[in-house]
């Protein structure tokens, strides 16, 4: 059984005991919490449900594992023969989530 669900404006195909990273969640570490935007569920036996937009019903339980931050990414900016180089990095705020359970 999977789902599609909606997280933070992005979706994430999400099954039960899967760990993900999403982009930072305001709940503190060790909460559990519901995602009620689902967009589409399969529940492994050929039958599949399609939200317009979202699914009535379904909830997906999460529960919070971490808060961390992502690789660090290099922005470099160079114009040859003028003398101008900047160099930024940039780490992006990351929640680590464990999905529990897809209750229909």
């Amino acid at each position: 059984m999977y789902a599609i669900v909606k997280i933070a404006g992005k979706q994430f195909k999400v099954a039960k005991a899967q760990r993900l990273y999403t982009p930072k969640l305001q709940n503190a570490v060790g909460d559990f919490f519901t995602l009620d935007k689902v967009l589409f569920l399969d529940d492994g036996h050929g039958t599949v449900a399609v939200g317009a937009p979202t699914l009535d019903g379904v909830v997906v339980r999460a529960q919070v594992l971490a808060h961390t931050k992502g690789d660090k990414v290099i922005v470099f900016k160079k114009k040859r023969r003028n003398g101008y180089k900047v160099k930024r990095g940039h780490r992006q705020d990351h929640t680590r989530i464990v999905i529990e359970d897809i209750i229909k």
